[in-house]
């Protein structure tokens, strides 16, 4: 039997998944790795830290499955897209890497709006402006850290840089680099042009060469064999942005469904065979791992983190809460919960609250607005990305709350669709053990089982109470965007 590891690194912890070549799952182990945020708006990562704790659980997946490290045929990586892992021109970390979460852009991105670039960028590179972009981030430091931005001698994303720890080999990942605003999504390549507008073409040298998420990109060096248990010469492959890797293993291609993504971030993703100039709506698009088709998604930071910031302040269990909010009627309350306590899907600078709060309303009342908030931002989402794919009858969930089957029927209750939720375990991993697997036997399908699911259908009579709610809550965000600032870094 051959074996394939997936890693995926996400925005809490890093996990590696040990599959056979029927998909099974052998060993996983994660672990929780440090995001640092020592000024308001700042999300970083010790670079040598990450790679430390990547080799940990390398090695700890392997030594639990009990499978002998020449077994392990090849490595994928899926993780957490966009941000800015820096090399100098020695190939070592030029200080923290700056997390997709990060805001310290914000001001810059928003006099790039009032300057009209957005469209402009919008044309080349399929993507909007948006403060966790690589292309932001770099602007920034080349007007805040002017000699940090001159020591750049190469740009990765986090999956590019634990690939390069496990190699010695620098490219960056086709998935996750076309979702840079430095790559043009039509010609697929590097586009100079972008990095001019933006104010950043000094950096069109640093960039290293696009590779595929199934291509091999180099074998595990003798160094990085002793660090994370792996033999020497084991093949790597390029990898996925994780959002690809988990729609790699929920799609199914049928225009009547969507995948639906719950984490720290909501995101809606869709496959298309190309790029629709005719809609008014400015999706993301991002290269899928099937030749001449694109990812095609909406997403923003305002789902399950918003419920784990009051998990921590209040010490509850999930089970509880669950039980507090299933004891409320749907949709009543006039408790309203804005979910941005990590950014926005709505007017950039907007921060998080509540609001209708009063005396009689409990606990119980808040953490019921917490998870209607997070899905009417998501709703937000999927009504725009009902726009391109206008057939859909389906949503795919998977993520945190979809363990949640009160918060599951409120989804399905609120959309009015019907929800599959997969079985299957740990995706991301298992998106990454699949291009592993092409890399190495140019098929990787045999790693996708037949997924049970489970169904919840709607309730069709609380759909209406729901509709009306998040109407106002609809109401209530367009009142305080005039609010908005950018955010101030102190």
């Amino acid at each position: 039997m051959n074996y394939y590891l997936g890693i995926d690194c996400g925005g809490t912890f890093i996990k590696a998944a040990l599959f056979d070549e029927n998909g099974k799952i052998h060993a996983c182990e994660r672990e929780n790795v440090a995001v640092i945020s020592e000024q308001s708006g700042y999300a970083e990562r010790d670079m040598p830290e990450l790679w430390q704790v990547c080799a940990n659980v390398i090695r700890r997946t392997q030594k639990s499955s009990k499978i002998r490290p020449h077994f392990i045929k090849s490595v994928g990586i899926s993780a957490q897209g966009k941000g800015a892992f820096l090399l100098d021109n020695e190939r070592q970390p030029l200080g923290r890497a700056i997390l997709s979460s990060d805001q310290r852009a914000q001001a810059i991105v928003k006099r790039w709006q009032a300057e009209g670039l957005e469209e402009k960028v919008y044309a080349l590179s399929r993507q909007g402006l948006w403060t966790g972009h690589p292309a932001s981030i770099l602007r920034w430091l080349k007007e805040n850290e002017p000699e940090r931005y001159q020591r750049i001698g190469y740009l990765l994303m986090s999956h590019d840089y634990l690939r390069f720890c496990l190699t010695g080999e620098l490219y960056c990942e086709e998935s996750n680099i076309s979702e840079s605003n430095l790559y043009n999504m039509t010609t697929g390549q590097y586009e100079p042009q972008l990095a001019r507008l933006l104010g950043i073409e000094e950096i069109a040298g640093k960039l290293p060469p696009i590779i595929k998420g199934n291509q091999i990109a180099g074998y595990v060096t003798e160094q990085a064999a002793q660090a994370c248990g792996l033999a020497a010469g084991t093949p790597v492959v390029g990898g996925l942005f994780d959002v690809t890797a988990m729609t790699l293993c929920l799609a199914d291609n049928q225009p009547h469904k969507l995948n639906v993504i719950l984490g720290t971030w909501s995101i809606v993703t869709g496959i298309s065979n190309e790029i629709d100039d005719q809609q008014a709506w400015r999706f993301a698009h991002g290269r899928y791992v099937e030749p001449g088709k694109f990812l095609i998604q909406e997403a923003s930071p305002t789902s399950a983190g918003n419920l784990e910031w009051f998990v921590k302040q209040w010490n509850l269990p999930y089970e509880q809460i669950n039980q507090l909010v299933a004891a409320l009627p749907p949709a009543q309350s006039a408790v309203i919960f804005l979910p941005f306590l990590y950014g926005t899907n709505a007017k950039l600078g907007m921060t998080a609250a509540f609001y209708g709060m009063q005396a009689h309303h409990t606990r119980a009342h808040l953490l019921q607005a917490v998870y209607e908030g997070v899905l009417f931002s998501l709703m937000t989402h999927l009504e725009r990305m009902y726009q391109c794919f206008p057939q859909v009858k389906t949503l795919r969930v998977t993520g945190g709350p979809a363990k949640s089957a009160v918060w599951l029927q409120m989804l399905a209750d609120l959309s009015g669709k019907t929800l599959e939720v997969p079985e299957a375990e740990e995706i991301g991993c298992l998106g990454a053990a699949i291009m592993a697997a092409e890399g190495v036997n140019g098929n990787g399908d045999a790693l996708k089982p037949h997924q049970a699911q489970r169904v919840i259908r709607p309730n069709q009579a609380n759909f209406d109470a729901y509709q009306n709610k998040y109407r106002r809550y609809q109401k209530l965000v367009k009142l305080l965007e005039q609010m908005a600032e950018p955010l101030q870094i102190s």
